[in-house]
């Protein structure tokens, strides 16, 4: 269990920043010109309802096993960000006359970056702060 909590920790330490990074600052102006009539003011209990269960979903079905190597990390991270964010993606597009292609590339791309490397290095720190016996 201790290593549960560790592992959902330390994903949690870097998905976070990185995302809040990323939507804050990096990308913020490209989805403003992009959907920004749609977008309102920011929603917080919702958003830590996401935080909460996306890195459950990375524990569950990513790093959860001990046996989880930072490899497999990298490449199920990934698979998993892509299908769930190209999932959120595809959905809006298909329904949102606002929603546009450079807007689901963009955040599917990121979806998958940010996804493998929160799961690699949550593992990684992991790993260093308990290490397997």
């Amino acid at each position: 269990m201790k290593r549960y909590v560790v592992l959902y920790l330390a994903t949690a330490l870097v998905m976070l920043p990185l995302d809040l990074l990323f939507l804050g600052f990096v990308a913020k102006s490209f989805f403003t010109t992009q959907v920004g009539d749609m977008l309102g003011t920011l929603r917080v209990a919702p958003a830590v309802i996401f935080y909460l269960l996306y890195i459950c979903g990375i524990i569950i079905f990513v790093t959860s096993r001990p046996t989880t190597t930072w490899q497999s990390a990298v490449l199920f991270g990934g698979l998993f960000g892509f299908f769930c964010y190209a999932t959120f993606e595809l959905t809006s597009m298909s329904l949102l006359k606002h929603w546009t292609w450079p807007v689901v590339i963009v955040d599917v791309t990121w979806g998958t970056f940010v996804t493998a490397t929160a799961a690699t290095i949550g593992l990684l720190i992991t790993n260093w702060i308990l290490p397997k016996v």
